[in-house]
């Protein structure tokens, strides 16, 4: 029940997502690169080496667009994992406008890095900017958890939310996805990864949909929060 009390507190989040994408701005664009084939070499936060690694993999609020590189939440979360003594390398796999399908046509190549231990699933908004089927939108997320269970691989899975201009049975089943599948393969679940940072003007560039500087700060708390509990030391 607090995960739909949560999505009605921001519908104005998405709706304006929605409204943006229609009106051609940049994440339209970043969207129509999503339809040609992305050959885009990982962005890293340091040289790969054969530590640990954490794979942060997603679309644009991963990839950190509009943002300097030592912005995003990846290079972040590399600092904070520094700073509380984690040994571990985590690699920027975020591509902008990326869909669940993209996603699952480039996740074999992202898990052939060497030792990744945990994986960062942020993918969905980009389906919902696009009205893509939720069944297919889940069958991909499924594929790619699958595939990093099959390497012993944690995953840690970011939920997004949908507004009930979709739909009223679109917006329910979309909404169920990210939390039916958290319990489906028992993997560590983030209900909203912009907690904090949707619809604050403070923390959201001129777009309002991608978090700035501060707001990366806190999307990264929001993970870190999730992810800690997996780590070893």
């Amino acid at each position: 029940m607090n995960y739909f009390i949560r999505a009605t507190a921001i519908i104005s989040f998405i709706s304006l997502m929605i409204a943006f994408t229609s009106c051609g701005g940049e994440a339209s664009s970043a969207q129509q690169q999503a339809n040609k084939k992305i050959e885009k070499p990982l962005s890293t936060t340091q040289p790969i080496s054969d530590k640990p690694k954490v794979v942060a993999f997603g679309d644009s609020l991963t990839a950190g667009f509009g943002l300097a590189e030592k912005e995003s939440y990846p290079y972040l979360l590399q600092q904070k994992l520094k700073a509380d003594g984690f040994d571990y390398e985590v690699i920027n796999a975020g591509v902008s406008g990326e869909t669940s399908i993209g996603g699952l046509e480039r996740v074999d190549w992202v898990l052939e890095q060497e030792n990744v231990q945990i994986l960062i699933l942020e993918l969905g908004a980009n389906d919902l900017l696009r009205g893509l089927p939720v069944a297919r939108m889940k069958q991909n997320l499924s594929k790619i958890i699958e595939k990093a269970q099959a390497k012993k691989i944690e995953v840690l899975l970011c939920g997004m939310l949908a507004p009930p201009t979709m739909g009223a049975q679109y917006q329910r089943d979309y909404v169920t996805v990210f939390p039916d599948l958290a319990n489906q393969y028992k993997v560590a679940f983030l209900p909203f990864i912009l907690e904090g940072v949707a619809l604050n003007p403070k923390l959201n560039q001129a777009d309002n949909i991608h978090p700035n500087a501060d707001g990366e700060k806190i999307m990264t708390e929001n993970i870190y929060k999730i992810l800690k509990p997996l780590l070893k030391k």
